[in-house]
């Protein structure tokens, strides 16, 4: 018997973590009221012909009743035998706000007020909940598809949690530093691409322009350095509790070198066991765009 308890912050994904565990057959009950969790687990463990063998239970502040009352229910679910594990899904406060304020939803405990006010004092309620979460998520920059496959590593595969997840992020410095970036990094002072006829129109993801940038003996010095970097880094990162790292490489139009250099990182990071890393170009396709946009003016 596998049995999950999926909570977090409203607006970081729980819904969609459970639906997600739904679909990989687990048997899934979400914002169950925190009185009814310890008869909810005497089921699992005596009324269940044993035709259900994973299961996973929302719960979170709307679950009603005092939130504080959570750890005396799961004191009396350990009573009944039940191994639980903790699922908690996380995200930062700007990015709660704005996905409340696109689906003009109401924060559960922000009633009329403000947003923010009730993302604080969710925090506060479910302090107990990420403490002692054996799994903390950070939705933040994870697309659905992502998010999915963490849970597939975890819940299905039964593969090591990585609590950390890195994000290699590349990006132009014309359009604006990443406001989410933990790590910023100035790549201008590499050989531009731009300037050269038959590069211009490719990018760092095509291999004549990776070739260009990566031939330079400055690349190669800075890529190392960077990757050692990095690398030292991540442990104390992991040590302090941070489950979400986004380190971020500009270049003027984020096309070009931006986009070598974070790829050629994102293959030093990717095969370690003690982490997640992905890997986005914001402004990749940005030029092309405004080109367009200019030709039709």
């Amino acid at each position: 018997m596998r049995f999950v308890i999926v909570t977090g912050m409203s607006g970081a994904g729980k819904s969609t973590a459970l639906k997600i565990l739904e679909d990989a057959g687990y048997f899934c009950v979400d914002n169950l009221p925190i009185p009814l969790l310890e008869k909810f687990a005497q089921f699992i463990v005596e009324g269940n012909s044993g035709s259900i063998q994973k299961v996973a239970l929302g719960v979170d502040v709307r679950s009603g009743g005092d939130m504080e009352g959570v750890e005396k229910a799961l004191e009396e679910i350990r009573l009944t035998g039940l191994e639980y594990e903790i699922l908690y899904l996380d995200a930062e406060d700007e990015v709660l706000v704005k996905r409340y304020k696109e689906t003009r939803r109401t924060h559960p405990l922000a009633g009329s007020g403000r947003v923010e006010n009730g993302i604080r004092e969710e925090r506060r309620r479910l302090k107990y909940l990420k403490e002692h979460a054996d799994y903390i998520l950070d939705s933040s920059q994870l697309l659905t598809r992502e998010l999915k496959a963490e849970l597939d590593k975890i819940f299905v595969k039964n593969m090591g949690f990585k609590n950390l997840m890195i994000t290699v992020l590349s990006f132009g410095f014309k359009y604006g530093i990443p406001s989410d970036s933990d790590l910023v990094f100035d790549v201008r002072f590499l050989p531009n691409p731009y300037y050269i006829d038959e590069l211009r129109p490719l990018s760092g993801n095509d291999k004549p322009v990776s070739d260009y940038v990566m031939n330079c003996e400055a690349s190669r010095i800075f890529l190392d350095k960077l990757a050692d970097m990095v690398s030292f880094l991540i442990p104390n990162y992991i040590q302090e509790g941070k489950n979400q790292l986004v380190v971020s490489i500009g270049c003027t139009g984020g096309k070009h070198r931006s986009v070598t250099l974070a790829n050629a990182l994102y293959q030093r990071l990717e095969q370690s066991e003690e982490y997640g890393v992905r890997i986005e170009h914001r402004d990749i396709g940005k030029d092309a765009i405004r080109k367009k946009m200019n030709e039709v003016r």
